[in-house]
């Protein structure tokens, strides 16, 4: 059991990472403007994903639902 508590604490700082390269991405796309060279296009990609699920009515709102429900904070161990 100590092998799978060790595999979910390094997804779960991986995770991390990505979450903050994420905000990272977005305040310095909003910050400089259009795509940069490592980020590329973060913006416009969140801003397409918001607008396929807001067109898909009930269904974009289960999946919006869904991807919160991953991203919300739990415990690890």
């Amino acid at each position: 059991m100590d092998a799978i508590s060790k595999i979910k604490a390094w997804i779960g700082a991986i995770t991390d990472i990505g979450l903050m390269l994420l905000a990272l991405a977005i305040v310095a796309s909003l910050l400089v403007g259009g795509t940069l060279p490592f980020f590329g296009g973060v913006v416009a990609n969140i801003v397409g994903l918001i607008k396929d699920l807001g067109a898909n009515g009930l269904v974009g709102l289960i999946a919006l639902g869904v991807i919160i429900w991953l991203f919300a904070k739990r415990s690890l161990a």
